[in-house]
């Protein structure tokens, strides 16, 4: 099962990939900008509730989307950016086995515990 969620998630980051390359950006941004969602992680200096709260807030595909319709509707690329960022970026953490997390903590998460060996 592992492996299929890899290649899910490899194919939803290579859309994403796409979709970058329909906005008239030059590529070093998508580069430069593509971690940027991980900044959530600092919710964690307030606990483990306020940063799986942020950490789950910027790398949910949904948050991802509607902020991507967003920037369509209002025919802003800066916004179908960023939605782009988030989108391609939750998709290459859970293909790296980094999923949504639970609140007991930042090595807990829907995908399973991170560093624990999953089986295939």
């Amino acid at each position: 099962m592992k492996t299929t969620i890899q290649l899910e998630e490899l194919g939803l980051f290579l859309f994403g990939i796409f979709l970058f390359s329909q906005l008239h950006f030059a590529w070093w941004w998508f580069l430069v900008l593509i971690l940027t969602p991980d900044f959530s992680m600092m919710g964690y200096l307030f606990g483990n509730k306020v940063g799986a709260g942020c950490y789950n807030f910027f790398h949910h595909r949904g948050v991802a989307v509607l902020v991507y319709v967003a920037g369509l509707y209002f025919s802003n690329e800066t916004i179908q950016l960023i939605g782009i960022i988030l989108f391609a970026h939750a998709s290459m953490d859970r293909m790296l086995g980094y999923g949504l997390k639970y609140e007991t903590g930042f090595k807990f998460t829907h995908l399973g515990e991170i560093g624990k060996n999953q089986k295939q």
